[in-house]
C-alpha cells in the first residue's frame, strides 16, 4: 500500500502522521510513505522578478517546506518508517489531489484543522476540498 501523507507543520498534520505510526502494523506489509508538503505560489506582482530572482523564490520554497516537514520527519524516523518526502509549490488540495493520483496512491492522509466556514467547522476547508475533488481515497485524522 502507498500512503500520501500530507503534512504542513501544525499540530493537525502531525496528528495524521502519529495516526499513520500508530497503525503502521495494520497493514500486511510496511505502506511506502510519500510525505508531502503544498506551498502556494509566491503572488507576482508586477516587475518582482527584477528584485527576487527565480533561485531566491525557489529557495524560499525548499526552506518553507523543509520547516512544514521536519517534525513529520522526526517521527517517521523515530519510528523507523521510511518515506519520500517532496515540496511541491501550487493550490494545496490541488496539488495533493493530483499528486496522489500520479504517484498511483492507494489512500490520502491529511489532519484536518476545522477553523473555517460552514464543512471547514467540522473537517477543515483544506481536508475538505481533497476529500471531494480526489480520485483516491482520502482518511481525516483529527
Amino acid at each position: 500500500m502507498k500512503i500520501l501523507l500530507a503534512v504542513d507543520g501544525s499540530k493537525p498534520s502531525l496528528a495524521a502522521v502519529k495516526l499513520l505510526i500508530e497503525h503502521a502494523d495494520w497493514y500486511r506489509e510496511t505502506p511506502a510513505i510519500e510525505l508531502l508538503t503544498v506551498h502556494l505560489p509566491v503572488p507576482k506582482i508586477g516587475n518582482m522578478s527584477a528584485a527576487v530572482g527565480k533561485s531566491q523564490i525557489e529557495r524560499y520554497y525548499r526552506e518553507e517546506g523543509g520547516e512544514n516537514l521536519a517534525a513529520a520527519k522526526k517521527l517517521l524516523d523515530r519510528a523507523g518508517l521510511a518515506y519520500q518526502a517532496r515540496i511541491l509549490v501550487g493550490p494545496v488540495a490541488e496539488t495533493i489531489a493530483k499528486h496522489a493520483k500520479s504517484s498511483r496512491c492507494d489512500l490520502i492522509l491529511v489532519g484536518t484543522h476545522g477553523r473555517t466556514g460552514i464543512a471547514g467547522a467540522l473537517i477543515g476547508s483544506t481536508a475538505s476540498k481533497v476529500l471531494h475533488i480526489s480520485d483516491v481515497p482520502v482518511l481525516l485524522a483529527k
